[in-house]
């Protein structure tokens, strides 16, 4: 297998970059660049001096660990080279390493390498995506457990009892001339309704999971002058929006991402709903009508002292209806909604129980994300799958069917969560997966 090369760290400057490569030329190459390394050793850093081979001219002082397959991350011989973080030192190093023999990664394409030399499986190589795309602390601590294979585990147990199912079955049509007595078929039953008990709470939690790991949408709206900015700004603990006492100040949408709980939430700031003869004023109002359509809950922003406070009607999304202005007296407005806090902008009154009611409406009013969840689609929709398959192999049972039609959605439930490690998923389908990697991974 050819040998590839790639940028481990982020594009840019830095203190250091890291050049990683994986493949059976590594170290070869490496001694190459640096023929001070005859003598390396396995996993211990190694100061070296790198040097273009045709004329001998030093390009960096680097670090160097060399990793002997199978144990390394990839299973190959892999070496990492620590060096300078310059983009034209780490150019150069690259351009080196490709003339002597290896090759551009491709996305994703060590994590790939990983699962084919069984050092991760599928759903761990997911999670090291979603624990290098993680914005809250939560999401740190769920694609965390994950990447320990936890998730692998857990799948391992319902393989495990849809497999003993699957063998009593099996065996019934090799050596049973007669139907299974009805004390296995209660067995049966009993153990496919553990499983798929077990399969559909799992999915369960994709609905919490996805907020983790993708987070919302949350807009501020409502009349001029009300206090949206204000709030905002609040919300974010930054000056991010222009306040003045001038009726429509804000002309555009502005957003911000914060963390409220564990869950990633852009805020979005938006234009004074009213009618208007001013042009940019009017392109202002259209943002925030496609801003509250996008949005996955709206703050519906009110002056809680004026009485004749004016509410948006055209709001479909879920919403909860912001009192502000507390500072200034008890709210006198005549309230529509229960879905209603108080606070003040201004002194900040108000703004955790806010934050709770954010929350709620999301459905996730805690912030403890105890348990495994599951945060990706895909597997969702594989779990889905498996739920549907056993639920029609008890159907199947409970109309007495024969032992060989209830194998068959037996074997799609086990394919079906086999997919989810990768140990049943196709080349094609891996390809896509990990296409959505990033390059050095």
């Amino acid at each position: 297998m050819s040998t590839i090369v790639a940028l481990s760290t982020p594009v840019g400057r830095g203190a250091i970059s890291v050049v990683r490569l994986s493949g059976d030329k590594s170290l070869v190459i490496a001694r190459l660049l640096a023929p001070q390394l005859d003598n390396v050793k396995a996993r211990y850093a190694t100061l070296a001096q790198l040097r273009y081979p045709e004329t001998g001219e030093v390009l960096d002082e680097v670090v160097i660990t060399y990793f002997q397959g199978p144990h390394s991350v990839t299973g190959e011989d892999v070496v990492e080279i620590s060096c300078h973080g310059s983009p034209a030192i780490v150019r150069q190093i690259l351009d080196q390493t490709i003339n002597l023999g290896a090759r551009l990664a491709d996305p994703g394409e060590f994590s790939l390498r990983a699962l084919r030399n069984g050092k991760i499986d599928l759903a761990q190589a997911e999670a090291i995506r979603d624990l290098i795309a993680a914005e809250t602390e939560a999401a740190v601590k769920q694609a965390s457990r994950q990447v320990g294979g936890e998730l692998a585990h857990t799948l391992s147990l319902f393989e495990s009892d849809l497999t003993k199912v699957m063998v009593l079955l099996e065996s019934a049509l090799e050596f049973v001339e007669d139907d299974l007595p009805p004390n296995q078929v209660e067995s049966v039953v009993q153990l496919l309704t553990s499983t798929v008990t077990g399969v559909e709470k799992l999915a369960n939690s994709y609905s919490a999971g996805r907020l983790l790991q993708h987070g919302v949408n949350v807009a501020i709206v409502g009349s001029p002058n009300v206090g949206k900015s204000s709030l905002f700004n609040r919300l974010v603990e930054q000056d991010r929006a222009i306040v003045t006492h001038i009726p429509g100040t804000t002309r555009d949408t502005l957003s911000h991402a914060i963390d409220i709980g564990g869950i990633p939430v852009v805020l979005v700031d938006t234009a004074g709903m009213r009618e208007t003869d001013d042009t940019v004023e009017s392109i202002g109002i259209e943002r925030t009508r496609r801003a509250m359509t996008d949005a996955d809950l709206v703050l519906q922003v009110v002056d809680g002292s004026e009485p004749d406070a004016a509410f948006l009607d055209e709001i479909s999304t879920a919403s909860i209806l912001v009192l502000n202005k507390s500072d200034l007296g008890p709210s006198v407005v005549s309230i529509k909604d229960a879905r209603s806090v108080r606070v003040s902008a201004l002194t900040g009154e108000g703004l955790d129980e806010l934050r709770a009611a954010i929350l709620a409406s999301l459905n996730r009013g805690d912030s403890s994300y105890e348990g495994l969840l599951i945060t990706n689609a895909r597997q969702f929709d594989l779990l889905s799958l498996a739920s549907m398959a056993i639920r029609e192999a008890l159907g199947l049972l409970g109309d007495r069917a024969s032992e060989e039609l209830v194998l068959v959605p037996l074997h799609n439930a086990l394919r079906y969560l086999g997919q989810i490690t990768g140990e049943t998923t196709s080349e094609e389908i891996l390809g896509q997966i990990f296409a959505t990697f990033c390059i050095g991974k």
